[in-house]
């Protein structure tokens, strides 16, 4: 009897203790989903994640176009030859500088040398015929004051001497022409400069109206810059436009100077040309650059180039939107325009104040909840 009783206390102790072991894991259970409850969001979605955002402002947001431009000399001279024929010599290269009359090429003079030869031929008998009539006018004064010939003989023999003195007077004249025709046979510079390219070969026959070359003064240039004729109408004096390198820095800062008032019909644009200082002679003649024409300011955001992302060629980023519930981000689709610095400037899709998130994108989707970090504001 006393060895049940000590059985029946044991057993009842062993209960007590495990109900005792089995609150306690109740109670652990009970905090531990309390705590978890409380982490997350309302409506058991996934917890917020931290992001830094930009609020976006408007500001002034150039509008700009590029352009392909070629810069020539303000001061160059293009050389044709002012007569046809084959050229025989050609004296200078490309590059060489030059002062006014320093010979450039030679064309055939031979068949003008043979001219000129036969008009001083010409000339100088006619000069003979000259003397002659001279020499019969004198005779004729003399026997008319002799009363040996009648005063028609005389007047007559005037007549012939005027007539070859006017036939001398002619061909003296031919002769000059003749003589200055032939110097156009060597072409020369017109003025200090440097020369450009010689697309001739010696051989080559060329006309009047054959390029021979240039010569370029060094120093200022110009910017051809030829825009579409449909925004001609935008094209005015004084437009601000950046020269760029290849890439994208700024080489010189002007203004269009010259707006033609015509279009040329092949290329369908319209010329105009800003003027380049060049003072180090760093930029060259016939060198082809980026020429970025500013047709005036907008007001409109910005969003940094970083934060945007490009799915299958569209433009997208994230902004913070508060639903009531929660900060949530939401993806916008966006029409953007230039770059300005180290952001785009915005055509459609983003208004002034909206919240621009600008880290942790990539993580992101459309409606996952967010906790904003406010980093500063889109634009400055």
């Amino acid at each position: 009897m006393f060895r049940l009783n000590r059985k029946d206390d044991s057993n009842r102790t062993w209960l007590r203790h495990a109900k005792h072991l089995l609150a306690l894991t109740a109670l652990a259970a009970a905090g531990c989903n309390q705590k978890t409850a409380a982490d997350a969001p309302a409506g058991g979605g996934p917890p917020a994640m931290p992001v830094q955002v930009q609020i976006a402002q408007a500001v002034k947001i150039p509008e700009t176009t590029e352009y392909l431009s070629i810069l020539k000399s303000r001061h160059s001279a293009t050389i044709n030859p002012q007569v046809e024929g084959q050229i025989t010599k050609i004296f200078v290269k490309s590059g060489d500088r030059v002062t006014p009359g320093t010979p450039l090429l030679q064309i055939d003079p031979l068949k003008q040398e043979a001219t000129v030869s036969s008009q001083e031929a010409s000339r100088a008998a006619q000069e003979a015929n000259r003397r002659l009539a001279q020499l019969s006018l004198e005779r004729a004064k003399k026997l008319y004051e002799a009363g040996v010939i009648s005063k028609q003989d005389l007047d007559n023999a005037q007549s012939g001497y005027d007539s070859a003195e006017a036939q001398v007077k002619a061909l003296d004249e031919q002769v000059r022409q003749q003589r200055a025709e032939l110097r156009y046979y060597t072409v020369s510079a017109p003025m200090d400069g440097i020369v450009g390219d010689i697309p001739v070969r010696m051989g080559d026959r060329v006309t009047v109206s054959t390029l021979l070359t240039t010569v370029n003064e060094p120093g200022a240039l110009e910017a051809y810059i030829y825009v579409p004729a449909d925004r001609s109408k935008d094209l005015k004096i004084g437009l601000p436009v950046r020269l760029l390198d290849e890439t994208g820095s700024a080489i010189d800062e002007t203004r269009i100077t010259f707006v033609s008032p015509q279009v040329e019909t092949d290329t369908q644009t319209v010329l105009a040309k800003a003027a380049v200082q060049n003072p180090k002679a760093k930029l060259r003649i016939a060198q082809q650059m980026r020429a970025q024409v500013t047709w005036g300011t907008h007001d409109g955001p910005v969003v940094p180039v970083l934060a945007v992302n490009r799915i299958n060629g569209q433009f997208f980023v994230f902004v913070a939107v508060n639903e009531g519930k929660g900060t949530v981000a939401r993806q916008k689709q966006l029409k953007l325009g230039d770059t300005v610095g180290n952001n785009y400037a915005v055509l459609e899709g983003l208004k002034p104040g909206e919240h621009l998130i600008v880290s942790g994108t990539q993580f992101l989707q459309d409606g996952f909840p967010v906790a904003e970090q406010v980093q500063g504001t889109a634009g400055h």
